[in-house]
Formats: structure tokens, C-alpha cells, sequence
């Protein structure tokens, strides 16, 4: 399957479970979608845990002239104040539109689950086809001998549990945005 096809797999697959796709060519517009988004939504604070300390810095300073706050590590101490957060997400699986993350790092897992806006990094470059696709990579995963924190994200956080109600956001982020970087420095 080419890869413009997974492209438009993925994108049609992730859009129909709610969440926001937007292909893009950088890191730093990944940097200037998530300012521009707390800008619109009226938000004020953004964490990115793991980051590259240039492109950090490049949040901070956007975060800064934007009148926003870009949450320092640990960030427990500041879970209720998580507005944002901006990760990296290791494949897609265009068949159903789910994000695969692979974390031992608890930064990311607080991101991940707390802020009330998720946006995931994708290279294209890590889309596959099916989760068959990438059973070699997680049987490694789990083979680790360190914790492991393991997540397949489909759309924004959602249960009809409570009195088969819909409920958007009750076990994580009530939006799900994810941008397809096109282009990654070597």
C-alpha cells in the first residue's frame, strides 16, 4: 500500500472517531499549531515532554510572547493545571485511525491523559497499514524488563458507562488532535 494511500487511510479512519487531522511539514509548525490552538480555545498552558531542547526552547519562547505558560517537569505538580499538551506518538494504524504510544516515562503519561487537549506528532513515515504491522515492534516493547506504559488511542477520551450516556473527556483529554509531519530533520 503506498504511502499516500495510508496517508488518506489514516486521516479519513482518524477523523471519523472525532479527532482533528492536519498534515504539516515541521516540528515547528507542530510548535505553532498547539500556540495557535490555546490562542483560539482561550487556554494557557502547554507541556511537551519529549522534546528536543532546541525545539523547547522554540516552545518557550512562542509560549512566552503568546502570554502562555509552558509547564516545566515534574509535571504531577501541575496536573490540574494541564491545559495542553504536544507529544510525540510512535505509529498509526491506519485500518481504525489509533495511535500507538510507547512511554516509560510518567511526564508523558500525564500528558497524555490529563490535559484536556492532546495533540499527537506522527511522522508519516511510522504509519502502517493494520496493528499486524507492528506486532515485531511491540512484542518488543513488552518484553522490556523496565515499566512500560503502553497506550493504543482511538479519538478523544469517550464512554456511554454513566447511564449510557455519552460522555467526551470522563478518562482523558476531551480533544484528540493529530498532525502528520511530512517532512522530519535526519
Amino acid at each position: 500500500m503506498g504511502g499516500n494511500n495510508l496517508i488518506r487511510i489514516m486521516t479519513e479512519k482518524a477523523a471519523a472517531v472525532g479527532t482533528i487531522v492536519h498534515e504539516i511539514s515541521s516540528v515547528f509548525d507542530a510548535i505553532e499549531y498547539a500556540v495557535d490552538l490555546n490562542k483560539k480555545k482561550n487556554l494557557k498552558t502547554i507541556a511537551c515532554p519529549g522534546l528536543d531542547p532546541e525545539d523547547q526552547e522554540k516552545l518557550q519562547e512562542l509560549c512566552k510572547s503568546s502570554g502562555m505558560d509552558l509547564l516545566e517537569e515534574p509535571l504531577r505538580n501541575h496536573a490540574l493545571l494541564l491545559d495542553t499538551s504536544l507529544t510525540w506518538v510512535n505509529y498509526g494504524i491506519a485500518e481504525t485511525g489509533t495511535l500507538m504510544l510507547a512511554s516509560d516515562s510518567e511526564e508523558i503519561r500525564i500528558a497524555t491523559m490529563l490535559a484536556k487537549i492532546h495533540i499527537a506528532m506522527l511522522p508519516v513515515s511510522k504509519i502502517r497499514p493494520d496493528s499486524v504491522s507492528i506486532e515485531a515492534d511491540l512484542d518488543n516493547i513488552l518484553k522490556k524488563k523496565s515499566a512500560s506504559y503502553t497506550a493504543f488511542i482511538t479519538g478523544a477520551s469517550r464512554t456511554a458507562d454513566i447511564e449510557r450516556v455519552l460522555a467526551i473527556g470522563v478518562h482523558g483529554p476531551v480533544e484528540l488532535h493529530l498532525l502528520l509531519i511530512r517532512q522530519m530533520q535526519p
